[in-house]
């Protein structure tokens, strides 16, 4: 007969001092009736895994299987990527509700509060609590907590944090009475301050549908009903044509693979545009001779416009330099034709939702949509003459400017908000909410009492 495994216990005290932080080794100074421990002596933390992909049974349930990208949830994680039947649900281990997921695979720190129960692939770290429950998701989310996770990982191609070294992460413990009070002082803060992120996200997504609607009136000739009323120009005088009537050029990039030179000639990507203007931040570059060897309709000049085609398609952007370079297939070059277009109104008319629209209507494909160049050149709009192209580029430009002037003011709120919010967990957990009673009763009879469970 096999002998039966020896279970190896400890008393109180050897406990305890598994599960403190030595002096020398805590982060930094709290409360006298606070303690440093190990995040394993506050709640179980658990690797997920992935059920076998080959067993058709186990997918297209009501479970939740939760992954990195449903952590994006924050606070309230409801959401899965995947859920298992009863039989996958079976084989895995359930992480209860009110349990903090955090990514340990990649996207190193990024948590999730549980508001259900599920379970989790690999890449996720979940730890069941046995304190508070959101003070230790609310933790997960300090600057402190992060660093200590990225001190850990392991140095390969993709950062790991394995359940052992997350474990010894150390936790700032607060008496119970003390956790709810910080939990109560943390959300009261974050409630206000989501309202106010909510306005500012409102106001800053009214933008978009504000310049939509200027841009609209513009090319539907409403912002020059009085100007042409004072020169004697009819509605009536405005054209009608396609793209390729008004344009002398309409051409992709190269569809070979260019040479590459870590110095020459610029070579665009989608993403030198995709802010509406063209920047050589962060280029690549190919040979002067490749550059050379391009016909001229595929060589930028000033006044023309690149307009992505590929993915995030439908974002025009002027060229205003003549300065060499060339760009990928993903961009088309319209070179619009001067006794037709003032190629700063082109640019404008690229931008409407009239256009869009009709762009999208004939992209193909479906991970990336694709503009087909011989359907961008049967894109049609209407236009008035040059000189009223000129007075529509003067009042979209000044309008244009003071809804980007209010927006530049908006934006930087978001960062203080979120700055805002990373200054009260750190204050927090530093007992410096003004919630603390120093005359309550030690966390170490906390830890004493979740020991000896």
């Amino acid at each position: 007969m096999a002998k039966e495994k020896k279970v190896q216990t400890f008393t109180i005290e050897e406990k305890l001092e598994q599960a403190l932080v030595p002096e020398g080794e805590q982060p930094y100074a709290i409360p006298e009736n606070w303690v440093w421990v190990k995040l394993n002596s506050i709640g179980e933390i658990v690797t997920g895994a992935t059920p076998s992909k080959k067993r058709a049974d186990y997918y297209g349930g009501n479970f939740p299987f939760f992954k990195p990208a449903d952590l994006n949830q924050g606070r309230n994680v409801y959401e899965a990527s995947d859920y298992l039947t009863t039989v996958g649900k079976g084989i895995c281990r359930i992480i209860p509700s009110q349990s903090t997921a955090v990514c340990c695979i990649g996207t190193i720190g990024k948590c999730g509060f549980l508001m259900c129960e599920g379970t989790t692939n690999q890449q996720i770290n979940s730890i069941i609590p046995q304190i508070n429950p959101l003070l230790v998701y609310y933790y997960c989310c300090t600057e402190m907590f992060l660093n200590q996770l990225n001190s850990v990982a392991s140095a390969t191609t993709i950062s790991i944090v394995n359940k052992s070294k997350m474990s010894s992460c150390s936790f700032p413990l607060p008496p119970l009475p003390e956790q709810h009070r910080i939990v109560a002082r943390i959300e009261s803060l974050f409630e206000k301050l989501d309202h106010a992120r909510e306005l500012v996200q409102s106001a800053l997504d009214s933008f978009k549908s504000r310049k939509a609607a200027i841009l609209h009136k513009a090319f539907a000739g409403e912002l020059t009903a009085k100007w042409r009323e004072k020169n004697g120009v009819k509605l009536e005088s405005w054209e009608y044509k396609q793209l390729e009537e008004v344009c002398i050029s309409i051409y992709d990039g190269d569809h070979m693979a260019p040479p590459k030179r870590e110095f020459g000639i610029p070579f665009l990507v989608i993403s030198n545009i995709n802010k509406g203007y063209v920047t050589f931040e962060e280029t690549r570059f190919v040979p002067e001779d490749y550059y050379n060897s391009l016909s001229e309709t595929r060589t930028p000049q000033e006044g023309d416009l690149l307009y992505s085609i590929v993915g995030s398609f439908g974002i025009p952007a002027i060229v205003k330099e003549n300065i060499k370079f060339c760009f990928q297939r993903h961009i088309a070059l319209l070179r619009p034709d001067t006794k037709y277009l003032n190629y700063k109104c082109f640019w404008y008319i690229m931008q409407t939702q009239e256009i869009f629209n009709q762009v999208d209507s004939i992209a193909t494909g479906t991970a990336q949509r694709t503009v087909p160049i011989r359907g961008l050149r049967k894109i049609s709009f209407s236009f008035p003459s040059l000189l009223e192209q000129q007075e529509i580029v003067r009042t979209l430009d000044s309008l244009l400017e003071k809804e980007q002037n209010a927006k530049d003011k908006l934006e930087p709120i978001l960062d203080h908000i979120a700055l805002i919010k990373k200054s009260i967990l750190a204050r927090a957990f530093r007992g410096e909410l003004g919630t603390n009673d120093p005359s309550g009763e030690s966390a170490m009879e906390l830890l004493k009492n979740l020991q000896t469970k």
